[in-house]
């Protein structure tokens, strides 16, 4: 077993070397700590010294310092979004996605050695790889504008169905109608102004992400432009795709007009002034005048074409008509098949209105049912935009489904376009009728559609056509980009208590005594622990030394640990520096006679950080302030807080700086600051959940409170943080963790985070 203290001996010029590392992904949860954590093990491992700045959801942790970048030998981006590397101009730069910094840590400490030198272009470094480069520069934009739009689509597209929902009605004249002026009239426009700014958004910041803050305006008001038909004779908008192009091409521009030279009195007006408005002139005019006027011939010629098919076969026009309802999801090619079916209504051919509104829920219900069916294949937040896609398609809202179609075009909407025209041919062969311009399951609730049996079946197969088609082209993706991973299989190994130990050679620096412990090894690993196990340190203590007995050779992980201990009133004194875990709970007082009788210590969690003293069933706090200070005193029941209001100072001050809701119901505050004696870790429920400013808006129901000592801020922050965030990101864990009835199953459920 190689310990970071005897690096390989095939390490070469790797022994000394200085990396520096930033991970981060779309949602900032779980593989942003999962690839800093396999970074650091990798670099450990390899005798290289490493330090991994986090880009989470809960803000930026061990930022990288100009020090830190001084002297460092390269640098590893693990990163699924925009990172800013001009920081890191004249140093080795290696950009790959997150998942290869989980996967492929040793291989990339290997590559950055030779990585191309950053050049402060604004993009990629020059020299990169396909996957590192060019290409992860456009997968990380488009990203980038996708997680800034999602809560746009969901929040207009909630609002939108509600209103419908519960004030909409249909109209003899025609349409869903809700009556002008009324509370759900509001509501409506509400939700309209969110969808309204969900293409302008998206826009935005995929344009950020490639030119930064001068792009963010060029992007907007371009995305505005592209959505808004009227300004270059269309009567629809070029919707989502339309934002994409403009999203580049304002990113671009703007990179590209950086490139200029400019007197140096003008260089400091360049950024809010002159790029701005010189790339949103050109980019707009360019729109207007070159790529609109072509998206209005197409419409014309469309909705032309479309008429002449009349008399074709039902279910060949179903088909067409369900392929482009689909297609773009309120651009031109899909308003166009709308409003060809919108307009027949009045003349009373109402057939072709209920084939368009079979086709129209199939793409956010088909989406939302796909991340349910393979949840492994998607994001938390994208599982998260999922049930608000079915929520959005039962009310014919097709937009529903933007989010998926943008982030993953190539495989989503040839799915979506696949299940439109099925439900369109179902529907048209069946000779379904809508009498309103409007789909969805909404419409034929409120009585608007004829043949309403037919037309939940064309909903419900074109529904899992779409699903199906989906995952698999998804899955096939993910196969073929996964490369075959070198790391053994991980076998778990209970640690061997020694007596009187309080750390051994193989802990990380930090750690407190583990009983029972868990450690994730290779084959080889249990090997060498059994044929050189680490020595004892003794430690220090103002009380009588506390003999521990290795418990027996058959018992499972978790098992019980026996101590014995003299008689004892208090918890004994360790000083933080020879031993900052806890050692909570101890055994009754022995018999006189006898020199040790075993009893079961406390469960511990995180190396002994979280303890049953540090776990509360139900908060009674009703906001966040008041739940930090409630959380803050639990700490201080293990006398590790020397001063609670100051704990309650640093975490409320990192929360000025961003949210510790991690959504999903979570809430990680979290202080670094020697208010701390040695870092500890606290969990507590709320039945009714606090609100935390969480971005998907939920509240904190599951609530972990993280203390550290300056001094422990970096590894051990870092290593906490990683454990919870991946094992948080599984929905059993979180279930068995909100029902567990009693403090001892509680940490029963706990015990599962290694």
């Amino acid at each position: 077993m190689t310990r970071p203290a005897d690096p390989p001996k095939d390490a070469g010029t790797r022994e000394g070397l200085r990396l520096l590392a930033i991970t981060a992904c779309p949602t900032g949860i779980a593989h942003t700590y999962m690839a800093a954590e396999k970074l650091q093990q990798a670099a450990q491992a390899l005798g290289v010294e490493m330090k991994v700045e986090t880009q989470g959801s809960i803000g930026a942790e061990n930022v990288l310092t100009d020090n830190d970048v001084r002297h460092a030998d390269g640098i590893i981006v693990a990163a699924d979004k925009d990172v800013d590397l001009s920081r890191f101009v004249g140093k080795r730069v290696l950009s790959v996605g997150v998942s290869e910094g989980i996967s492929h840590p040793e291989r990339l400490i290997e590559r950055v050695r030779s990585a191309p030198v950053h050049a402060g272009n604004g993009g990629a470094p020059s020299g990169g790889d396909v996957r590192g480069g060019e290409r992860g520069v456009t997968y990380k934009a488009l990203m980038n504008g996708v997680s800034y739009m999602i809560p746009f689509v969901v929040v207009g597209g909630l609002l939108l169905a509600v209103s419908l929902a519960l004030g909409g009605h249909p109209d003899p004249s025609g349409g869903l109608v809700i009556p002008k002026d009324s509370f759900w009239a509001h509501v409506n426009d509400i939700g309209t102004i969110g969808f309204t700014l969900m293409v302008p958004i998206l826009s935005g910041y995929i344009a950020y992400a490639i030119g930064d803050r001068p792009a963010l305006v060029p992007g907007m008001i371009g995305g505005w432009i592209a959505n808004t038909g009227a300004l270059y004779d269309s009567k629809a908008g070029a919707g989502f795709i339309g934002a994409i192009v403009t999203g580049f091409l304002a990113g671009y521009l703007v990179v590209w007009i950086k490139k200029v030279r400019v007197p140096k009195f003008v260089q400091p007006i360049m950024p809010i002034i002159v790029i701005p408005i010189v790339a949103t002139t050109a980019l707009g005019l360019f729109f207007i005048y070159v790529i609109g006027r072509p998206i209005s011939w197409v419409f014309a010629h469309l909705t032309s074409w479309l008429s002449g098919m009349t008399g074709s076969s039902a279910i060949v026009l179903g088909a067409i008509l369900g392929l482009m309802i689909a297609f773009d999801m309120g651009g031109p090619v899909n308003k166009t098949a709308f409003l060809f079916g919108a307009g027949l209504i009045a003349s009373g051919n109402q057939t072709v209105m209920g084939m368009c509104a079979a086709a129209i829920p199939v793409m956010p219900l088909g989406q939302g049912l796909a991340t349910l069916v393979r949840r492994r294949l998607y994001t938390a937040q994208e599982r998260e935009t999922g049930i608000a896609a079915l929520f959005m398609g039962c009310f014919g809202i097709s937009e529903g489904a933007i989010p998926f179609a943008a982030a993953r075009p190539a495989k989503v909407i040839p799915a979506n376009m696949l299940g439109g025209a099925v439900a369109g041919a179902v529907a048209g062969m069946a000779g379904v009728k809508d009498a309103v311009p409007h789909g969805g399951p909404i419409v034929a609730v409120l009585g608007a559609v004829g043949g309403v049996p037919v037309f939940f079946v064309a909903v419900a197969i074109g529904t899992v056509v779409t699903a199906l088609t989906t995952v698999s082209l998804v899955s096939l993706e993910e196969r073929g980009d996964a490369a075959p991973s070198t790391d053994p299989l991980p076998v778990a190994v209970p640690e061997p208590a020694l007596a009187g130990a309080g750390s051994s050679a193989s802990t990380p620096a930090g750690a407190g005594p583990v009983a029972p412990a868990v450690v994730t090894a290779t084959a080889a690993a249990v090997d060498a622990t059994a044929k050189s196990p680490a020595a004892a340190e003794p430690v220090a203590t103002s009380a009588a030394p506390i003999a521990v007995a290795e418990g027996p050779a058959t018992a499972e992980p978790g098992a019980a640990t026996a101590v014995a201990v003299p008689p004892a009133t208090a918890e004994p004194s360790v000083p933080p520096a020879t031993a900052p875990g806890p050692a909570d709970s101890l055994a009754e007082e022995p018999p006189a006679a006898a020199t040790a009788v075993a009893a079961p210590l406390e469960t511990e969690v995180l190396s002994g950080y979280l303890t049953e003293r540090t776990v509360r069933e139900e908060l009674t706090a009703s906001d966040k302030e008041s739940a930090i200070r409630e959380m803050a005193g639990l700490l201080a029941q293990t006398g590790k807080v020397a001063d609670v209001d100051a704990l309650v100072a640093a975490a409320l001050a990192r929360e000025a700086q961003g949210t510790t809701g991690l959504g999903e119901e979570i809430a990680i505050p979290h202080a670094k600051t020697d208010a701390v004696t040695a870092p500890v870790v606290g969990f507590a429920r709320s039945g009714e959940g606090i609100e935390w400013g969480a971005l998907d808006g939920t509240k904190a129901k599951l609530v972990f409170m993280i203390s550290v000592p300056e001094a422990a801020a970096g590894d051990e922050h870092l290593r906490i943080l990683a454990l919870l965030s991946r094992k948080l990101m599984d929905t059993g864990f979180r279930e068995r963790l909100a029902t567990a009835p009693t403090r001892a199953e509680i940490m029963r459920v706990l015990s599962e985070v290694r």
